[in-house]
């Protein structure tokens, strides 16, 4: 029984292994594409959109801010929100 945990434990960590290298050799791939595709001129319209991404995520998940009209329709959104 102990013999078994033992030799599974020991194919968990070199598969474990395997899998890490794999990991970070398409994390790299992934990186590498990303930075010549940036380096381009539709390059710049993908910076924006990583940016927008990183500061949707960034924003407070907690915090909703809405009010709602005559007819029963939530607005949501800042500049309607400012409109009305």
């Amino acid at each position: 029984m102990d013999e078994e945990k033992e030799i599974s434990s020991v194919s968990y960590k070199a598969a474990k292994k395997v899998v890490k290298k794999a990991v970070v050799i398409a994390k790299s791939l992934a990186y590498d594409r990303l930075y010549q595709k940036l380096e381009t001129k539709e390059g710049e319209k993908e910076v924006f959109k990583l940016a927008r991404g990183r500061e949707r995520k960034t924003r407070d998940l907690g915090f909703m801010r809405c009010i709602k009209v005559e007819n029963g329709k939530m607005l949501s959104k800042d500049t309607t929100i400012k409109e009305r």
